[in-house]
């Protein structure tokens, strides 16, 4: 029996004791060692290890208070790369208290209930120390067991709780002589929702004081790791945190920690006998580049395992793409001018985009310019770097889409779009052409609309096929038959009157390799109709009035020949 994979198991604990694929991370340990950083920020793509990681580093330097757990949770780490770094390094194992939250159960609809959900997880946190409290109590005041007890109650005042975290620091070190490690994951997450639900300063404002007194002047603080997708600005945030180390994407230190490199995902899917399937799983989900490294994405690389240990044929999907809203691209697609619709769409058709590099940005800030939205699709994952380059004392990026599952998230997005601005339009007057057999004015609508939207090529018969149909399914007196997504080889679509006496067409598309090729590929679209008998279906329900259009599209250009079928 081979390891079971991981699916969404990011305890680190479990990972080990229950006897899971685990891709062995544990010399960011000796990283963050070597580097002496008291307080380090790590900006990563959601997925990507991260949880997993601050649950690793938990059970590496946990002084549990008792003997026989510190023990146990040595136990998880025998075989580890971090057992051979030296003493140096396996000394602090079991040593600190450590004070592990995350702050993604806050995406909540209103303050109130955000604020609730983070008290709650800071409430619990001190609870599961309450042994060590309750066994050194004497080394406290009475009013520091007062309050350590009132938090660990959820009885506190929110300024209770916004200095909290230090409050945990300083009674710890006084029962146990050890300052504290903090660990904090998905800080971001309460910001960005608040962003988008309107909340946005006084969360801020809530998080700033609590991280304030956690890490600024804290002579309680042994080492903290904070984690999340953004990297918020300073200044709104993490105001005076000089110390602050951040590392992001763009960092070359801890680079292979976060995520899967090649030769990982190599020893796994040879491990699990799949490895004539690599090609595709590169295709799809690698493309990252973290600092130097190359890096894929580590969960829908399990994902995609899971599906091949069951079957080495199963087809690759966009696992990612259902781990979060999406609401950046949404924004970034909604808010989109012709500049920027523009620039999509090359990145789409797999060219890159010049970004200047602005890391400390705010949810605030996202639409100052479109500058600061590039940055933020290229920190939170939906782009990556191609290479950087220095000028004028700025950083500058060659970004560009980083494989085929992120490509499926911008395609998906903008057809939802495409669909609902559709469903907004009159489309009489294509109708009325369409009725009267204006090709022409057909050609003039359409091209219209597919201005107004953004295309992607490298499928773009399915684009355009997709395109149209959302446009005639508009009509209240036809039916629209896509054959396209049938699989039927028949002509593409088929608009038809309720009514075997009504009206019927017939609709084939074909996407030219030029601009010039479009009259002639319009008119091979129709004659197609002709050769290959479209009409006969048609005509075998009952139809007695029947024409056909050739369409033919180039980028944002359409155009279409009207024939006459029969009938009329």
């Amino acid at each position: 029996m081979k390891k079971p994979l991981p699916i969404g198991v990011d305890n680190f604990e479990r990972m080990i004791t229950d006897g899971y694929y685990y891709i062995d991370k544990t010399m960011l340990i000796k990283e963050l060692a070597d580097l002496k950083g008291e307080a380090n920020l790590f900006t990563r793509p959601r997925r990507f290890g991260k949880t997993l990681n601050l649950s690793m580093l938990r059970y590496f330097f946990e002084d549990t208070g008792n003997e026989i757990k510190n023990e146990q949770h040595k136990a998880l780490f025998q075989g580890m790369k971090i057992m051979e770094a030296g003493e140096a390094y396996t000394s602090r194992m079991g040593k600190y208290p450590v004070f592990e939250m995350t702050l993604k159960s806050a995406k909540q609809e209103d303050y109130d209930t955000a604020y609730y959900m983070i008290q709650t997880a800071v409430s619990t946190e001190f609870e599961r120390h309450r042994n060590i409290i309750e066994n050194g109590k004497e080394a406290l005041s009475a009013k520091e067991y007062e309050r350590y007890n009132a938090v660990a109650d959820g009885k506190a005042e929110e300024k209770e709780v916004r200095n909290s975290l230090r409050l945990f620091c300083q009674c710890m070190h006084k029962i146990t002589g050890e300052n504290t490690v903090i660990l904090l994951d998905e800080y971001d997450v309460p910001l960005e929702n608040a962003y988008f639900r309107g909340f946005y300063e006084k969360m801020i404002g809530f998080i700033r004081a609590l991280f304030e007194a956690a890490l600024k002047t804290n002579p309680y603080l042994q080492l903290a790791v904070i984690t999340g997708c953004l990297r918020i600005s300073k200044e709104s945030i993490f105001t005076g945190l000089n110390h602050l180390n951040i590392i992001s994407v763009l960092d070359k230190r801890y680079s292979e920690h976060f995520g899967f490199t090649e030769a990982e995902v190599l020893r796994m899917m040879s491990y699990y006998e799949a490895e004539n399937r690599f090609s595709t799983m590169k295709e799809w989900y690698d493309g990252y580049t973290f600092g130097n490294t190359e890096v894929y994405n580590p969960w829908s690389v399990i994902k995609f395992m899971y599906d091949l240990y069951a079957d080495v044929d199963a087809f690759p999907r966009p696992y990612w793409i259902n781990t979060s809203s999406n609401d950046i691209i949404k924004e970034l697609i909604a808010r989109a001018d012709r500049e920027t619709k523009g620039q999509i769409e090359t990145l789409l058709d797999g060219g890159t985009l010049d970004i200047q590099v602005h890391e400390e940005v705010t949810y605030g800030d996202m639409h100052d310019n479109g500058e600061n939205l590039w940055n933020f699709l290229y920190f939170t994952g939906y782009l990556t770097k191609e290479s950087e380059y220095f000028k004028e004392s700025s950083i500058f990026l060659r970004a560009r889409i980083p494989n085929i599952e992120v490509k499926t998230i911008y395609q998906n997005t903008i057809l939802n779009w495409t669909k609902d601005i559709i469903k907004k339009e009159d489309f009489h007057d294509l109708y009325r052409a369409m009725e009267e057999g204006d090709a022409p004015r057909m050609a003039d609508i359409i091209n219209g609309q597919l201005f107004r939207t953004i295309s992607f090529y490298d499928s773009a018969e399915n684009f355009y096929h997709g395109f149209l149909t959302g446009i005639l399914s508009k009509s209240e007196n036809y039916l629209v038959k896509s054959n396209r997504e049938s699989g039927n080889g028949r002509s593409d679509i088929v608009v038809k009157s309720p009514s075997l006496r009504g009206r019927s067409f017939i609709l084939e598309v074909k996407v030219s390799d030029r601009v010039d090729d479009l009259d002639e590929d319009a008119e091979k679209a129709l004659q197609q109709i002709y050769e290959k008998k479209y009409m006969e279906e048609l005509r075998t329900e009952g139809y007695r009035k029947i024409d056909c259009y050739g369409m033919s599209f180039f980028r944002k250009d359409c155009e279409a020949r009207f024939g006459k079928g029969m009938g009329i």
